[in-house]
């Protein structure tokens, strides 16, 4: 029994110790491949905001379009370019969204079991090639403000996303976490408007670039080959395509922009290559 419950702390205490500073402080030394530094926040950006932005508007007319989900009165909205429905069942609009992730971006990334012996779940690229700067994988959850409750959901949950500026996303999809992002969709749809995205929390994601919570963390074996980059999504942006947006403000607010967080490539991935990204970034 009490072998069990040692291995059982052993395997959550190897997820959560890159999130724990004192024991980050105490391994530097020799963990210096796990760390990373910036000078300063604008320094830290690979792709400027509207970049980014525009990747994901190249990306989301393409899943609109071969979308089954999309009611009819949705479409009707919408200009006559994006007005095709598919019927089908979830694993196959996840496979479609897959082939126009390929055909879009040029690669695909999948979660299988992770490459790393304790990693768990892991995210690799699939199929294509991902060039240097391109974004690889969005970090999906609800936002919330450094004033915000989250404690409960934030009890064995190794999802939680810390940004520079101190906001939270918690990207677990599971227990409370799960009902919570569900329930602040649910709250700020608008008329036939769904205003984020809820496929994430399933095992087929619409947007298939939603599971950038799944990333592991690199070790002095296996280098980062991502990184994580935030921007703010302003209010402007395209309502018919916000659907596919995996993020949700916990409190309601229609004048705050929507934090976004994309992991972007430090280099060229190849297929087969699972995605490493810097749990611990200091910045001066």
């Amino acid at each position: 029994m009490i072998k069990t419950l040692f291995k059982a702390f052993e395997v959550r205490w190897k997820s959560y110790r890159h999130r724990f500073v004192p024991w980050i402080a105490l391994n530097l030394q020799r963990n210096e491949r796990t760390l990373r530094q910036v000078k300063d926040r604008s320094k830290d950006k690979i792709l400027p905001g509207e970049e980014v932005l525009a990747s994901l508007v190249c990306l989301f007319p393409e899943l609109l379009r071969n979308d089954f989900r999309n009611q009819s009165e949705v479409l009707e909205l919408l200009p006559a370019r994006s007005q095709q429905i598919y019927s089908s069942d979830e694993h196959k609009q996840y496979c479609d969204s897959c082939t126009v992730m390929r055909k879009t971006l040029g690669f695909c990334i999948e979660r299988k079991r992770s490459s790393l012996q304790h990693g768990g779940t892991g995210v690799f690229v699939t199929s294509g090639h991902v060039q240097r700067g391109n974004i690889v994988a969005m970090y999906p959850g609800t936002i919330y403000q450094a004033d915000e409750p989250i404690f409960f959901q934030s009890i064995q949950n190794p999802f939680v996303f810390r940004c520079i500026d101190g906001m939270l996303i918690d990207g677990n999809d599971k227990a409370i976490s799960k009902i919570v992002y569900r329930s602040c969709s649910g709250r700020d749809r608008l008329g036939p408007f769904h205003l984020s995205d809820c496929s994430w929390l399933t095992s087929n994601p619409v947007n298939p670039l939603a599971v950038g919570q799944y990333v592991n963390n690199c070790s002095n074996e296996r280098s980062a080959n991502v990184c994580y980059q935030e921007f703010d999504v302003a209010n402007d942006f395209p309502l018919e395509l916000r659907q596919y947006l995996p993020n949700i403000n916990y409190k309601s607010d229609t004048q705050r922009p929507l934090r976004t967080v994309v992991l972007v490539s430090l280099r060229d991935i190849r297929r087969g290559e699972e995605l490493f990204s810097n749990y611990y970034t200091i910045v001066h």
